[in-house]
Formats: C-alpha cells, sequence, structure tokens
C-alpha cells in the first residue's frame, strides 16, 4: 500500500486531507516563547493578533527529524510519498530525508519537493492520492507528479504589505509605498521561489477580481478535475465573487476552497487571496 504524507503547508482542509486519506506532517509556528502545531492548536486569527501587538512576524520550523519519523512504519511493507514545501523555503525537504535514513527505509519512502507553497502543493498531493487509489506504486506516483510540478499556476494577491515587510520579504520602503498608494502585489511561486509579478490597486474586491480576471485564459487552459480558491482569511463577499466568477467559466468540475494555514497566512498576511489550478 502506498500511503500519502504532506507537511502543513499545503493548507489542505481536513475534509480534503479525510476524503483522500492524506496524513499530515506539521510545522512548528512560534509567537514568542510560545510554541504551536500548524494546523492543530493555533489559528491565523490568533497569530495575526499577536504579531500586530508585537510588531513581529511568527517565527516558523519545520518538522523534525524524529517529529516525520513518528509518520513511518519500519516494520510495515507500506511505500510512503511525503510532500514538502519547497527546499528553497523550509529545511522540510532534507529533514524528511534525513528521517527516511536514519530509519533505514530510504527504499520505501519517497520524498517530492513540491517546488512550491500552500495548495500549489496540495494540487499535487491530491493527484498523488488519486493515483495510489488507482493501485500505482510508489515510483509511478513520483514519475507522474515530477512531470505535472512545472505546471501547477500558483499565486496569490496581497491585501498588506505589512507581514512581508515584518518577515523580511518587503523594504519598510515598499511597504510604506504600498500602503499609502494601496499597492496590493500579485506574487507567484515559480521555480521554487516566490516573485513579484505585477500590482494592482483599489478596494479589495475590485482588485481581486481584477487579479482573477488578468488569469481567465490561462484558467480555461487549465486541467479542468479542479481550482482552489486559497485565503488568509478573506471577506466572504470577495470569496463569493471569485467562486461566482470561476463558476462563470464552465471550466472546472471542482471548485475547492480552503483556509490558508498558520505557516503561510503569518507571511503573507490576511485578507490575502490565491487561485490555483495545474496547466494542461
Amino acid at each position: 500500500m502506498v500511503k500519502i504524507l504532506a507537511d502543513s503547508t499545503c493548507d489542505l482542509s481536513k475534509e480534503l486531507t479525510e476524503r483522500y486519506g492524506i496524513r499530515i506532517i506539521p510545522l512548528y509556528v512560534r509567537l514568542g516563547e510560545e510554541e504551536y502545531l500548524d494546523g492543530l492548536n493555533i489559528t491565523p486569527e490568533k497569530l495575526y493578533e499577536w504579531s500586530d501587538a508585537h510588531g513581529q512576524t511568527p517565527k516558523t520550523a519545520a518538522p523534525g527529524i524524529e517529529d516525520i519519523c513518528r509518520f513511518l512504519d519500519p516494520d510495515g511493507d507500506d511505500e510512503y510519498v511525503i510532500f514538502t514545501i519547497s527546499s528553497q523555503m523550509s529545511a522540510s525537504f532534507n529533514n524528511a530525508r534525513l528521517a527516511a535514513e536514519n530509519m533505514e527505509m530510504s527504499d520505501r519512502v519517497h520524498i517530492i519537493d513540491s517546488a512550491n507553497l500552500s495548495t500549489g502543493i496540495g494540487l499535487q498531493i491530491i493527484r498523488a492520492a488519486e493515483l495510489a487509489a488507482e493501485g500505482k506504486t510508489a515510483s509511478e506516483i513520483v514519475a507522474e507528479i515530477e512531470a505535472i510540478k512545472d505546471k501547477v499556476r500558483a499565486s496569490f494577491v496581497i491585501d498588506t504589505l505589512v507581514y512581508l515587510h515584518r518577515g523580511g520579504r518587503c523594504s519598510g520602503l515598499a511597504a510604506l509605498v504600498g500602503s499609502v498608494l494601496k499597492l496590493h502585489p500579485r506574487i507567484a511561486v515559480s521555480d521554487g521561489a516566490m516573485h513579484p509579478e505585477q500590482k494592482y490597486r483599489g478596494s479589495n474586491r475590485k482588485y481581486v477580481l481584477e487579479y482573477v480576471k488578468d488569469m481567465e485564459q490561462d484558467l480555461l487552459r487549465a486541467r479542468k478535475d479542479r481550482v482552489f480558491i486559497t485565503h488568509s482569511p478573506c471577506d466572504k463577499a470577495i470569496v463569493d465573487s471569485v467562486r461566482e466568477y470561476l463558476e462563470g467559466l464552465h471550466h472546472f468540475d471542482e471548485i475547492l476552497e480552503t483556509d490558508a494555514g498558520s505557516v503561510v497566512a503569518s507571511h503573507c498576511g490576511p485578507g490575502t487571496l490565491g487561485v490555483l489550478f495545474i496547466a494542461e
């Protein structure tokens, strides 16, 4: 049997992990001296409250080698496929590799560097779970996922630059200018890293829909099986307007909505929204 595991930066909902039989390895979130487990005992709302009170971005850390080992059974004959956030962003991938070596299970544990984050990973994981359910071997699953990794389209539009600035990902001047001019950058993931693509301005409803409409041609050429709306969190009316727009394209079989977990949310800030899919 092939078991699918992923670190918690994949931002898949409990409903989806249960539907597809995916086990989640949590990352750590540190608010000052207090340590929490992403997705288990910390929420983005609590994180933002702490961050605003202290003027700091919480620290995050990859699961340790021992943490990952607890998800592996050396006495069984199962194979494992483990997905991690981009190795350029975290030690999660390397720690998973070391865990497999320490357990002497490298022949049965296959680790995929997603080269992505949030549901850019989630799209890969769900496909892997579908293949496992079809009876594919771990090697066959890894081969297909490696073939589609570069086709994952992950981007987000940011409401505020404050959290990127606090985390050292945006200069103080850029944050000030962005705040004054009400600029909202679109951040895309490519080659395992985040890159700014363009900027929007105006009210949140206006710029979010503009961001989605700018992707219309790519959306219409995307794989039809699913598209994600992922946010951290966003006003319900805005999320609903994005869903209505996507429904109006009459292209996707399934439109999935999920909340960004505390690790991803800690860096992008509240009001961030992304539409993520796989290109044909």
